[in-house]
């Protein structure tokens, strides 16, 4: 995780004062004003407590290693976990202050310390509270998103007298409403809350997938992909956001690969529901795949209608309706969640839950040509593996399966991916080489796509065929890691708000691109595709290695300022600097 090298337990974030994120700041000033204090007595006492008794820190963690196969040193589970941050100097703790309207400001105290016994016992209780659920939403959104594949191996297109570019327009027409409802999106979620926005969002689109049992030919289909994406759009950016409330930058990557692994089992659960809707085929006359966004769509209501109870404001908003009287969590974990997060990310407390970005802090963030390469590679790195993704059903089809056998012979594809997203986000976790962990991935398909090419897939074995495409589809994807590298190197909310809906556009974007790649003058063996498949493959392998090299530059840049400068001028800088967020001297970019 970033750090900065002045004081190495020191969090890598500009002080809230200074600059965008402090919008309680008039007339445009950035800097920040000495004589404002925090709103909350406990917390400015304990700022204020320079020369009265201060409780002991835990032991820093030192989150770096030589070699990834190193182990980690146990933990002592009664030793204090406190981490050192900012909040312990006491000139430095006024420049990171909380907002005084902050939900969480009750909560805030640089005094507080914990366990690792109480710690650990408090996260397996979020993720109990909080991140199963997270799953269970987005395994309804991949389950409306992806029934449309199913719905192919019933003859849906030549129901409604649709051709193959017909289907590719569906999915252009999906890709691209999705991608310009995410920044949107965003924006409203940090002004509603996202906890009041994501339950809305999921069941204005199962009203849209259900309703497309109602569908009559191209324009319907059209019409219907489009209101569903829309609708669908920034759900995933929004819950990135949310997730962020409650865990630490070095908890949320794993979780974000268990979040896109639950995203994997929703395929395969939506695979057997297939299996079993589609026999209610000729049921009343009509087709199975009417009957399948129909009942697919009103489970996905029952689940948008629940969120509103899974999905507290924030951590010290647990209590009433709909949730109990007592709340979800005692003051001492409120206590915990808090200033452990702050700790962590100072500029979580920089704006509120409900509070919108202003275009002038959008303008900023769109314009950090330091996140540029990572949205490179958003819009480039599924490429080589997403038309072959898209066709799957069709293909399986097209080998000779019937309806039922294609639906469970996807099973084993995802099953695959769903163990090498976790294998490889764990691996990047371990090793931090981020992007050494796309290029594995991008190696995977390379061999696939070659066999592919040189395979006449219309008369070799239909299970060699089958057995190619599963390990093609079932490499190691990135995306999970991607999403916190980008939200990582961000540095500050405003940032990482902005970030993570403009990284997902960018893998929209590469969507809309791969799903007109494979077409129906190039059937049934797509060579000219897969040929270009190839060559956007090795190019995405070359990009990895520039970003890489891209951001060790910078750290190196950094490196040769910062060395150079006395422990005074250190200090100063960080007290005094109009740099914000990942522009700062004393902040080192992942790689």
């Amino acid at each position: 995780m970033p750090t900065v090298l002045w004081r190495t337990h020191r969090p890598s974030t500009r002080a809230p004062g200074q600059g965008e994120d402090d919008p309680g700041t008039s007339s445009g000033d950035d800097k920040a004003s000495p004589q404002v204090v925090v709103s909350n007595k406990q917390g400015q006492d304990s700022i204020n407590n320079v020369n009265g008794d201060i409780p002991p820190l835990g032991e820093p963690i030192d989150y770096t290693r030589r070699y990834f196969w190193e182990k980690r040193k146990p933990l002592d589970l009664d030793a204090i976990a406190t981490q050192p941050s900012v909040f312990d100097d006491p000139d430095l703790a006024i420049q990171y202050r909380p907002r005084a309207d902050w939900e969480n400001i009750h909560r805030f105290d640089p005094l507080a310390r914990w366990t690792w016994r109480e710690e650990k016992a408090l996260l397996r209780k979020i993720d109990v509270k909080i991140f199963i659920f997270t799953c269970v939403a987005f395994m309804s959104l991949e389950i409306d998103r992806v029934n449309l594949s199913q719905a192919l191996s019933n003859n849906f297109l030549k129901d409604l007298g649709l051709t193959t570019n017909d289907y590719n327009l569906g999915n252009t027409v999906f890709l691209l409403s999705f991608m310009c409802a995410e920044l949107p999106s965003q924006l409203v979620s940090k002004w509603m809350g996202p906890d009041r926005w994501i339950p809305l969002q999921m069941i204005l689109w199962s009203i849209v997938a259900a309703s497309q049992y109602k569908l009559n030919g191209r324009t319907s289909f059209l019409v219907t992909r489009s209101l569903l994406a829309i609708l669908q759009g920034g759900f995933i950016p929004d819950m990135n956001l949310y997730l962020s409330y409650f865990y630490t930058s070095a908890e949320l990557p794993i979780r974000l690969s268990r979040w896109w692994a639950s995203m994997t089992l929703a395929i395969i659960i939506g695979a057997f529901l297939a299996f079993g809707i589609l026999h209610m085929d000729g049921h009343k006359g009509v087709e199975g795949w009417r009957w399948l966004f129909l009942i697919e769509g009103l489970i996905t209501l029952l689940v948008g209608i629940s969120a509103f109870y899974f999905m507290p404001p924030s951590p010290t908003q647990t209590k009433g309706f709909p949730r109990s009287k007592e709340g979800w969590f005692t003051e001492r974990e409120e206590t915990i969640i808090v200033n452990r997060a702050l700790r962590d990310d100072p500029s979580k407390g920089t704006m509120h839950n409900r509070q919108a970005i202003t275009p002038r802090l959008l303008i900023k963030a769109l314009s950090d040509y330091h996140l540029w390469p990572i949205y490179a590679l958003g819009l480039t790195f599924q490429m080589p593996m997403g038309p072959t993704s898209q066709y799957l059903t069709l293909s399986l089809k097209g080998l000779g399966f019937t309806t039922f056998q294609t639906n469970l012979l996807i099973i084993p594809t995802y099953v695959i991916s769903m163990i090498t997203l976790l294998g490889g986000t764990l691996f990047a976790d371990w090793s931090g080489q981020l992007a050494l962990n796309g290029i594995i991935g991008q190696l995977w398909v390379l061999p696939c796509l070659i066999a592919l090419y040189v395979t006449d897939t219309t008369t070799a074995s239909r299970w060699a065929v089958f057995a190619i495409v599963t390990v093609l589809l079932g490499y190691p994807s990135n995306h999970s890691v991607q999403v916190g590298w980008a939200s990582r190197n961000a540095n500050t909310v405003r940032s990482r708000t902005v970030s993570t809906a403009m990284y997902n556009m960018c893998c929209q974007a590469g969507g809309v691109i791969y799903s007109n790649i494979y077409r129906s003058d190039d059937a049934p063996r797509y060579r000219r595709g897969n040929r270009d498949l190839i060559a956007i493959n090795i190019a995405v392998i070359f990009l990895y290695l520039l970003v890489h090299v891209y951001y060790r530059w910078v750290n190196w840049r950094r490196d040769k300022i910062w060395n150079a400068w006395t422990p005074a001028e250190r200090e100063h800088y960080v007290k005094t600097t109009s740099h914000e967020g990942n522009k700062r001297l004393d902040f080192r970019f992942d790689y």
